[in-house]
């Protein structure tokens, strides 16, 4: 049974373990990261994440951030190493933002947020496709990657580049050939704990991989983020923004760092 949930007042993250009660579970995320009592744990393999620019579909304003959708029916765009074991497949990208530039991303580092926050989703091959894993204690795997106040990301642009074309929810476009490794910044070091999707159905299914590293975004980029709306078009307009839930509490789970 699926419910309107939202980041308003009446449907925002206050209010969604009404409809789910997992919202209070064992592993939810985000969390805050506190980098000094985080573990650093040598058993941890580097990250690799082989992606193919030919697996970019479309881009989508789904009502709550925009997605951009990745064919996933072979190895083409994976993720190996790190904390998780097996292979698995990039499904889609998507960000969540803030109202301003100095709050925006799901995880907090020491307490600081960021402007924004990019997820890599991807789901465990050993399962049959995307929706049978979404579920399982390892059926996902979160790439997040902070974006910090700065220049202009060239690399960027192209995703922002679309957003006229799907400004409300429901709009979608064709966006071909992206490789979203351009997206990554130059180092992989990463923490990592188990927690959960951070949007409803909250299932407690993700290894989430927070790289250190932020990359660069200028405040005209984010002012774009920004333009993108909540409602449908014919409805009065929402501006898309402050997308993102609070953290969560830790109830004792370790976070793990891949760097000393």
């Amino acid at each position: 049974m699926s419910h309107h949930w939202g980041y308003g007042t009446n449907d925002g993250p206050a209010k969604w373990a009404d409809h789910f009660p997992i919202a209070n579970g064992p592993r939810q995320s985000p969390i805050n990261i506190v980098p000094s009592q985080a573990q650093f744990d040598s058993s941890l393999k580097p990250l690799k994440l082989q992606y193919d620019a030919s697996t970019s579909k479309d881009i989508l304003n789904n009502g709550h951030s925009f997605q951009v959708n990745f064919l996933d029916e072979k190895d083409n765009a994976i993720l190996i190493g790190g904390p998780i074991t097996g292979t698995y497949r990039l499904k889609q990208f998507h960000c969540h933002w803030g109202a301003s530039d100095d709050k925006g991303s799901e995880h907090t580092v020491d307490g600081v947020r960021y402007p924004c926050e990019l997820h890599l989703v991807h789901w465990n091959t050993k399962y049959e496709n995307f929706n049978e894993a979404v579920s399982k204690p390892d059926g996902l795997a979160v790439v997040g990657v902070f974006l910090k106040l700065g220049s202009a990301n060239p690399r960027l642009q192209k995703v922002l580049d679309t957003f006229d074309a799907i400004k409300a929810k429901g709009q979608q476009t064709t966006f071909l050939n992206f490789d979203p490794k351009n997206l990554l910044p130059a180092s992989l070091n990463f923490w990592t704990y188990e927690g959960s999707l951070t949007t409803p159905p909250l299932y407690e299914s993700v290894t989430w991989i927070v790289l250190r590293e932020p990359i660069s975004v200028s405040s005209a980029q984010m002012a774009k983020f920004r333009s993108l709306l909540f409602s449908s078009e014919g409805e009065q307009p929402c501006c898309m923004c402050d997308n993102y839930r609070p953290p969560q509490p830790l109830k004792g789970r370790k976070v793990r760092s891949s760097f000393k």
